[in-house]
Parts: C-alpha cells; sequence; structure tokens
C-alpha cells in the first residue's frame, strides 16, 4: 500500500508538467514566429529606404552630357498649360530649346504632349508651339505630337515621328530632376545615342516633383521588366 500510495503521489506531482511543456514550446513557437515577421519587416523597410535614396541620387545627378554642334532634332517634353498657355515649369523647358535652337543645336524641334483634361482646348504640344511662334521661331521647324500623356509615349511617338521623317540624332529637352529617367526610357525604346539638356527649375516646389519623380522612376522601372520579358 505504502508503495502504490507513493507511486500515486508521483504521478499526480508530474502529470501537470506536459501541460506546461506544451504552453512553453508554444510561447517559444510564437515568439520566433513574430522575430521572423519583424526581421522580414525591417529588410523590407530598409529595401525601400534604399531605394528611395538610389532613384533620388539618379534625381539629383544630371545625365547632361556635351552636346555636339548640330542634331537633327531637339524633343521638348510636355508639361501642362493653363488655360492654354505653357505652365511656368513648361515655359522654363520651352526657352531652354529656344535658346538651343538660337545656338544652332538642332533646326527642327518636335513638341509632344496631349491633351491635359484640365480645361484647356489646346493640346499640350499645340500651346507648346504657339508659345514658340511667339518668341520667334518658324512653324516651320516644329513637328507636333499631340497623344503623349507620359514620358514614355512623349518619347515613343516622337520617335515614330524622327523614323518618318527620317531623323537620327536628337537632344530631349526637359528640367534637371526628370532628365535620368527620360534618357532611361530613350535608350530603351532605341533612340539613337540620345542626349539630355535640362535646367534647373527656378519656379517649381522642388520637394514635390522630387518625391513624385520617385514614383515615377519605380513604375517606369516596373514597365521596363515588363517590356524587356515581353509581358
Amino acid at each position: 500500500m505504502t508503495v502504490k500510495a507513493n507511486m500515486n503521489k508521483k504521478q499526480r506531482s508530474t502529470s501537470p508538467k506536459p501541460r506546461k511543456a506544451r504552453k512553453s514550446v508554444q510561447k517559444s513557437g510564437l515568439h520566433r514566429t513574430l522575430l521572423t515577421l519583424f526581421r522580414i519587416i525591417v529588410i523590407l523597410f530598409l529595401l525601400v529606404v534604399s531605394w528611395i535614396i538610389y532613384i533620388q541620387w539618379k534625381v539629383q545627378v544630371s545625365p547632361d552630357q556635351t552636346l555636339p554642334k548640330q542634331v537633327d532634332v531637339g524633343i521638348v517634353l510636355g508639361a501642362s498649360l493653363r488655360q492654354d498657355i505653357p505652365s511656368p515649369g513648361l515655359q522654363e523647358r520651352l526657352d531652354l530649346a529656344l535658346n538651343l535652337y538660337k545656338q544652332g543645336k538642332f533646326k527642327q524641334l518636335i513638341v509632344t504632349g496631349g491633351l491635359d483634361h484640365n480645361g484647356s482646348k489646346l493640346t499640350e504640344a499645340e500651346g507648346m508651339r504657339d508659345y514658340l511662334v511667339k518668341k520667334g521661331l518658324p512653324s516651320k521647324s516644329i513637328l507636333l505630337e499631340p497623344r503623349a500623356t507620359s514620358t514614355y509615349e512623349n518619347l515613343l511617338f516622337s520617335k515614330q515621328i524622327m523614323d518618318e521623317q527620317g531623323l537620327v540624332s536628337s537632344i530631349i529637352v526637359t528640367h534637371r530632376y526628370h532628365g535620368s529617367r527620360s534618357l532611361d526610357i530613350a535608350e530603351t525604346i532605341g533612340l539613337k545615342q540620345p542626349l539630355i539638356s535640362s535646367t534647373k527649375s527656378e519656379v517649381l516646389f522642388m520637394p514635390y516633383h522630387e518625391a513624385r519623380e520617385t514614383l515615377a522612376y519605380t513604375k517606369w522601372m516596373w514597365t521596363k521588366l515588363l517590356l524587356k520579358t515581353g509581358i
């Protein structure tokens, strides 16, 4: 009886231990899961931050090259109109293009940009042409590309015009923050050794435009990947 009693006491004293062990294992498993999730979040955060820093570096470093004596055509990338008149930011691009034209860098211009859908009756290209003509540029030297709604389309449709007109070499005219993406798009669509001439804006709120360019560059890199994979 004494032996059985002792055995019963031992069983009673040890029976709760498996439940405690299971709880401990469960807590340990949960801890490892949370730790793994935390590490994944930290890695993703660092990747996002690294990507933003990389894109901002691309945005800040102007890709302007030494311009040759003359190329076939200048391509002015569009921006918004205000009551059918180029916005102050777009005027900066047009003034740079006009200056390059006067220097003899090109004899023809492509102005590219579609309808803004902001109340404008003219396409960006038409508004840009009118501005340049008022500044003294001959209308016959200006080719219109009035369909584009993005930088990719600006350059793709401009290349189609170049191919139709037998134009090969080009200088792309835009803002400095926009230059790197524009050059990458131009090279991707097959423009032959495209050049960038950019201007630093005195009228745009650059923190907004540089932040927006980070998103636009990210979208372009995804589009570029799809183009290269044929999707």
